[in-house]
């Protein structure tokens, strides 16, 4: 973006420009970073990625994308900060931008970058606070930080609790394409190919990790299937424990109703969400809206999410969406027969859950709030 400013009488023209140099430090296996480097890219910002995995993502046109290889090795941390430090050394952006903090906020920390902006994502401060040495690298990196943003009001609490400076804090959503994220019919094509059988689908999206609780969801599928024996469970995801998840699935005879479907690209999801009759959420920890469960509110999808972080904020019991306390099977069991049971009442909260995200969390609505304040530290 170049602008005209007008000087003087005389008529003379300073020709400015106002693009911005940004550097993301950020998992490139993530869709939150892919939209929040796409979005500053397409805004004509000179933008270098660098990640500590490999990418699933298509190469994003002008940006400039490094992989840092890391090992289990303590010593690999040190190689990766030389590595990071001769990519800004040449970059020279206008400030570093990192997004989770555990080993991305200590990289970035050693590499002595002095205007960096911190993104937390939740666990990193929940989680790793309860460590001792985590909790003295999050106090250092949080202090060195110019600007800290963060998608909820108790993530912020917990960030001034390191002696952050208020001032320094700013509530961004991660937001949601509700454009992309919208709703539309069931995707037959999809379910066929699948071998998805006729009936209610449920679907959850949260990775197959500890965190995520998905053993809840799977211990109350044979209480709800013994009522109704159609319905679908849809869990799109991967992670560390997915064997162990299979092994219960098959333990408790539920095979044929449970399809572990991997990872779905984020331009395929839009069509599970809308071939889907409820989302699930059995999360033990977010920050604020998880990602999967405004996508499945902007699609329109009536959602069950736990009771925790700033979901109450979000989803009002019966109107638009169902808050079940965590790690309660027979609960969950209890309230997705009772949707069941309800489908015109079901399919209103759907819609008003989509207006929520609509009105609240909308994506270019959030990275516009983030493009005002990196201008203005430029």
């Amino acid at each position: 973006m170049v602008y005209l400013i007008f000087l003087g009488q005389k008529g003379q023209y300073l020709r400015a420009t106002f693009d911005m140099k940004i550097c993301f430090f950020a998992a490139s296996n993530s869709i939150h970073s892919y939209r929040w480097v796409k979005y500053f890219a397409d805004r004509g910002h000179a933008v270098t990625w660098v990640s500590l995995c490999d990418t699933i993502f298509d190469p994003i046109e002008g940006v400039k994308y490094h992989e840092i290889t890391t090992s289990k090795n303590p010593f690999s941390i040190f190689r990766s900060v030389v590595f990071l430090r001769k990519i800004l050394n040449s970059e020279k952006p206008d400030f570093l931008h990192v997004h989770y903090l555990g080993v991305y906020g200590l990289i970035a920390l050693l590499s002595g970058f002095r205007t960096i902006v911190s993104t937390p994502w939740g666990s990193d401060i929940l989680i790793n606070k309860k460590n001792f040495v985590f909790r003295i690298l999050i106090r250092a990196f949080l202090k060195r930080a110019k600007l800290i943003t963060c998608d909820a009001q108790h993530m912020k609490d917990q960030i001034l609790e390191f002696g952050v400076s208020k001032n320094r804090i700013e509530i961004i959503n991660f937001g949601i394409d509700t454009e992309q994220f919208s709703p539309a019919p069931t995707n037959f094509k999809l379910t066929k190919k699948m071998k998805i059988k006729n009936g209610f689908t449920i679907i959850s999206m949260r990775n197959f990790e500890p965190v995520y609780d998905l053993k809840t969801l799977i211990l109350a599928m044979p209480e709800v299937l013994s009522h109704y024996p159609e319905v679908n469970f849809l869990l799109i995801g991967k992670g560390s424990q997915e064997k162990e998840l299979k092994d219960l699935v098959r333990e408790l005879k539920i095979e044929s109703s449970v399809f572990f479907l991997g990872f779905v690209s984020n331009e395929d999801l839009p069509k599970f969400l809308n071939s889907s009759d409820i989302y699930i959420s059995t999360s033990l920890s977010d920050a604020g809206i998880a990602a999967s469960t405004a996508e499945a509110m902007a699609c329109g999808v009536p959602v069950i999410v736990t009771d925790t972080g700033e979901n109450r904020e979000w989803i009002k019991n019966g109107e638009t969406g169902y808050l079940i306390p965590p790690s309660d099977p027979l609960k969950l069991a209890q309230v997705i027969q009772n949707m069941i049971l309800k489908p015109k009442e079901i399919k209103k909260v759907g819609l008003a859950g989509r207006k929520i995200i609509s009105e609240h969390n909308d994506y270019k609505t959030e990275m516009a709030k983030v493009e005002k304040l990196y201008k203005s530290m430029v």
